[in-house]
């Protein structure tokens, strides 16, 4: 149990990374992905990394500058821009759903315009899900300078697209319904030079 901890990957740049393990028991129609995020990065660096055989960009979430993320599912992204955080951690959850190909996308608890996104798409199951490096193939072919250098938390990945009330309790880290990825259950393992630490501030 991750609660009240996080992630440091202290090197920038870096070719550490944390590898996560879900039970997928099948293709994902809808999703939801949340984390929180805190660095001072300003070049391009990778959030979330779930990679299949077919896809190395199967759903990422990207941030290629401080003002804008990008959200990629089946290797296809849309750009959602932000406010410069001022070197603030920062609360993101990114859904989709393939009947309509709706992508949301939300920022400290507060929702972003809605976009359009590979409707009728269907996530595959047998997956790489890394934080900290953006895969270029299944598992591996990291480019150092999109490496994440900071701290991570609160990372879940649901197979539903989560309410309007369930982003705001991700955000203000309240009870949430069980994810294939849960921060307080999560297995992982550690590679290279990652420590788990408390949060030093809420």
């Amino acid at each position: 149990d991750l609660y009240r901890k996080v992630f440091v990957f202290r090197k920038d740049p870096s070719d550490a990374y944390v590898v996560l393990r879900a039970r997928l028991e099948q293709p994902l129609h809808n999703f939801t992905v949340c984390l929180r995020s805190y660095t001072d990065l300003s070049r391009p660096h990778s959030l979330f990394s779930y990679a299949t055989k077919a896809h190395d960009n199967e759903i990422l979430l990207f941030k290629p500058k401080p003002e804008e993320y990008r959200f990629y599912v089946g290797d296809k992204f849309v750009t959602f821009r932000v406010p410069d955080s001022r070197r603030d951690w920062e609360h993101v959850c990114a859904s989709w759903e393939s009947a309509t190909g709706i992508a949301e996308f939300w920022l400290n608890g507060k929702p972003w315009p809605r976009k359009g996104l590979q409707r009728g798409y269907t996530v595959g199951a047998t997956a790489a899900i890394l934080l900290g490096q953006e895969q270029d193939s299944f598992g591996g072919g990291f480019d150092l300078y999109n490496s994440f250098s900071g701290e991570l938390t609160d990372v879940y990945l649901w197979d539903t697209g989560l309410s309007p009330e369930k982003m705001r309790a991700a955000f203000l880290s309240l009870r949430l319904p069980p994810a294939l990825l849960a921060w307080s259950s999560l297995s992982y393992e550690v590679k290279g030079d990652v420590v788990v630490k408390p949060r030093l501030r809420e």
